[in-house]
């Protein structure tokens, strides 16, 4: 499902227990300095990273000041984030203008909250520009902590240079059966270098059968609830997608390749690496 781009008003995006991704949840908030939104989402374990400018979390008793130091975009420096637990309310105070993504998981144990500074972030890149997949994975909610989450998973991928592919070989994760293959819920918004390049994102229910397809621009969410899923962004054009998933019965994410493609895992350089860190 793709949502246009819309001024949402710092209502959720994508709420609990939507009809297409039940498992996820996703708000982006529209600050100026100075102001404040109280959060909570019962059911859901949350994260709070701010796309642009810098914010103070409050929850649980604890404060976590100055999360945040991107200015123009996303572009514009490496992201950081705050864990809110399931079950606590958090205060979101904006120190400067902000634009701040909201990613949430269902979840029914309460954790710890913790911070994501730019020194925690787990990051990978893979592909090349031989095979047009070069991509940057920049993991806020990742392997680095996968004892202190409970179902989320909380990243951010960009293009290196301009055009290609990205989630190919195309792959799914859309029943829970493992170790072959677990469910999670996905949720992905978009943004693009410069601002009015496009994208599009596929969505195939069944191997070698027609699917869907949507045209993706500046600020489109998708909704990612079954089938292989592979996007790609116009040539000349930097792409960048905030991506959460939610994990049914476990956190760490096993992907199914679509057998037509799932040869092509060998001819990405470094994709196996990428697979082996969501979890």
């Amino acid at each position: 499902m793709h949502i246009p781009p819309h001024d949402n008003r710092n209502r959720p995006i994508v709420g609990a227990d939507d009809a297409h991704v039940p498992l996820v949840y996703f708000n982006i908030l529209r600050l100026r300095a100075g102001e404040h939104f109280d959060q909570a989402v019962p059911g859901y374990e949350t994260c709070v990273v701010p796309a642009t400018g810098t914010v103070t979390v409050e929850t649980g008793g604890e404060t976590f000041a100055g999360i945040g130091h991107r200015g123009a975009d996303v572009w514009d420096g490496e992201p950081e984030g705050v864990y809110v637990p399931t079950g606590l309310p958090a205060r979101i105070t904006a120190l400067t203008d902000t634009e701040t993504f909201i990613a949430g998981a269902r979840h029914d144990v309460p954790l710890r909250p913790f911070a994501v500074r730019a020194g925690d972030l787990d990051v990978v890149q893979y592909g090349s520009d031989d095979t047009k997949t070069h991509r940057r994975i920049k993991h806020i909610l990742g392997a680095n902590h996968h004892d202190r989450v409970g179902r989320l998973l909380v990243s951010e991928l960009f293009t290196v240079g301009a055009g290609g592919w990205s989630g190919f070989p195309s792959h799914k994760h859309d029943t829970d059966r493992p170790p072959e293959e677990t469910r999670h819920d996905e949720c992905y918004n978009f943004r693009f270098r410069p601002r009015h390049g496009s994208g599009l994102q596929m969505l195939q229910r069944v191997d070698n059968e027609p699917g869907d397809a949507y045209h993706i621009v500046d600020g489109s969410t998708v909704l990612i609830d079954r089938g292989y899923h592979p996007c790609c962004v116009l040539p000349g054009y930097e792409m960048y997608y905030f991506t959460i998933l939610g994990g049914l019965s476990q956190r760490s994410l096993i992907q199914h390749f679509q057998p037509t493609h799932a040869d092509q895992v060998h001819t990405i350089p470094g994709i196996l690496d990428m697979v082996a860190r969501f979890r």
